[in-house]
């Protein structure tokens, strides 16, 4: 009875240091996630400066969410773009996009701004239930970068709790209770409000006060989504985005256009549309490890978007688009980006402020032929 009873408390022991130990663990790899920070690439002789949301919206100021806004000034005044990566770090060619902008693009008439991390706190934990990668790696000519796979709402460290539904603030419209965490539900923002609405708010002074003629929000949705692989503009940019998909369909690459709802509030292309002087877009691409079909979730399933149960699906044509690499996911951003500002160009340029003039981006084959990780540049030089 006493070898029992002693034995009993070895075994209670050992188990509750093993939990100690995986608890130790567990939790230094999610602080070690939640605090790296991911490396961009500045050319001094390219960026005329770097801004904070903070500027914008004064009360994100030493907070996670003080993004960075990247400034490209072109030796002429012109017309403006505004690129929005990282509004769902679970959809990453829109990061991936924003940084080979930030990286290469150069401007000749106009300013670019760039935004890589629109919710930064989206990128300090993961996706709840999915047993999803905190990091995937991109290849470059040199060296390898590596990037955060997060979630698509808000750290419930930032926000809490959830309400059991979510009411818009400007709208009044109900929304999923989870919503109020998503940056794309909060648009246009508030000052005083919650967390992800500051960062709207931010995002939304910086238009209205530079006045920023185009705004294009990137993101990507499962292939069994019904929007995908789309470009959804405002009622007031239908003929830009009517164009530019003329312009990507003559290339061979499809894409459709959608107007964005009336009676859908909380969106970039709503509420920017509305709020702001801006054209506001959003785009999308096939992300197969957003889906509910897909297998295993793994870094190569980010990377190649090669799943054997999206393959099924996709040869018993249950799929609005197939699955695609990360380099034609991008490729298509990077084209839509182009063909939009082209677009504006034609249909605008007898206004006063004229084209925006840019160069030194990479055709859409040529991204898929190279490979994304070709146009980042190594983070060790």
């Amino acid at each position: 009875m006493k070898l029992n009873k002693k034995t009993n408390i070895i075994l209670t022991s050992l188990l509750l240091l093993l939990t100690i130990v995986l608890t130790f663990i567990s939790g230094k790899q999610f602080s070690d996630f939640a605090n790296y920070e991911t490396e961009f690439v500045l050319r001094d002789d390219v960026i005329t400066r770097v801004e904070k949301f903070s500027e914008y919206s004064p009360k994100l100021e030493g907070t996670i969410g003080d993004s960075n806004i990247y400034v490209i000034e072109g030796d002429e005044p012109g017309p403006s773009v505004l690129i929005i990566g990282g509004t769902h770090p679970n959809e990453p060619s829109g990061q991936l996009t924003a940084t080979l902008l930030l990286e290469n693009i150069t401007v000749t008439k106009g300013t670019v701004y760039i935004i890589t991390e629109a919710n930064k706190s989206a990128f300090t934990h993961s996706q709840p239930l999915e047993a999803s990668t905190l990091y995937y790696n991109i290849k470059t000519d040199n060296s390898t970068r590596v990037f955060k796979f997060g979630s698509r709402a808000t750290n419930n460290t930032e926000q809490w709790p959830n309400p059991d539904v979510y009411v818009h603030r400007t709208s009044g419209q109900q929304l999923s209770s989870t919503d109020i965490r998503n940056l794309n539900r909060a648009y246009p923002g508030c000052e005083d409000g919650t967390y992800t609405e500051k960062v709207a708010y931010a995002i939304t002074q910086c238009i209205i006060k530079n006045d920023i003629t185009i705004t294009i929000d990137l993101h990507e949705a499962s292939p069994e989504y019904l929007t995908i692989n789309a470009i959804v503009a405002h009622q007031r940019a239908t003929s830009v985005a009517a164009k530019a998909a003329f312009k990507m369909d003559m290339l061979g690459v499809t894409i459709s256009t959608e107007v964005s709802p009336t009676n859908l509030h909380g969106l970039s292309h709503r509420e920017l549309g509305d709020y702001t002087n801006t054209l506001a877009f959003l785009c999308e691409t096939s992300n197969a490890a957003q889906g509910k079909i897909r297998g295993k979730f793994t870094e190569d399933l980010i990377l190649t978007g090669e799943d054997k149960f999206y393959e099924k699906a996709s040869e018993l044509g249950v799929l609005y688009a197939d699955t695609a690499d990360i380099s034609e996911r991008v490729a298509r951003h990077v084209l839509s980006i182009v063909s939009i500002i082209n677009a504006y160009n034609d249909i605008y340029e007898d206004q006063e402020q004229g084209k925006l003039v840019f160069g030194n981006l990479p055709e859409y084959q040529e991204i898929i032929d190279n490979g994304l990780g070709h146009y980042l540049l190594d983070s060790l030089l």
